[in-house]
């Protein structure tokens, strides 16, 4: 889900700057190792790690639909776009969404728009991040992926101190 995220952003001319390009990978290949670490001393702490980022990044991609709205409305759907998120087995998205709202019929792949503009491609990014943060939520505070409903999922809050 993450390679085609990264894809889908390649597609827009998001690797076209050799710096950038750089910069990116180095920070990934760096994040894998330290949360890789973390893991292997603290699995909650990694998940938590996780968990924050799969917010922030639900809250950035949700800020820039707010903001480019009208302009992706207007923006075809990149090629990579369509082959992952239609012409692709959908029903893999109940595989990776753990914590599912499910429609009448008990299927996750219900909820996704269809892709007419860029706008809609976005949106279905912004919302896979909130299904990897939902999973988060669930291995930090209860140690299973689907521990709670979807609907009962919050972030982790900080334990209270001891007096």
């Amino acid at each position: 889900n993450e390679l085609h995220h990264l894809l889908i952003m390649e597609s827009l001319g998001g690797n076209e700057n050799v710096v950038d390009r750089t910069l990116a990978q180095t920070m990934a290949f760096g994040y894998y190792w330290y949360v890789t670490v973390l893991y292997f001393f603290n699995e909650p702490a990694a998940y938590h790690l996780s968990e924050l980022i799969e917010d922030h990044a639900y809250d950035t991609y949700n800020g820039f639909l707010t903001e480019y709205a009208d302009k992706l409305k207007g923006m075809p759907v990149p090629p990579i776009a369509s082959k992952y998120y239609v012409e692709d087995n959908p029903f893999m998205f109940d595989q990776f969404c753990t914590v599912k709202e499910k429609d009448a019929g008990d299927n996750f792949s219900e909820r996704r728009p269809s892709l007419d503009t860029l706008y809609d491609v976005f949106v279905n990014v912004r919302d896979d991040e909130r299904e990897h943060w939902k999973t988060l939520c669930n291995l930090v505070q209860f140690g299973d992926m689907q521990a709670i409903p979807a609907e009962f999922v919050e972030s982790t809050k900080p334990k209270p101190k001891e007096a």
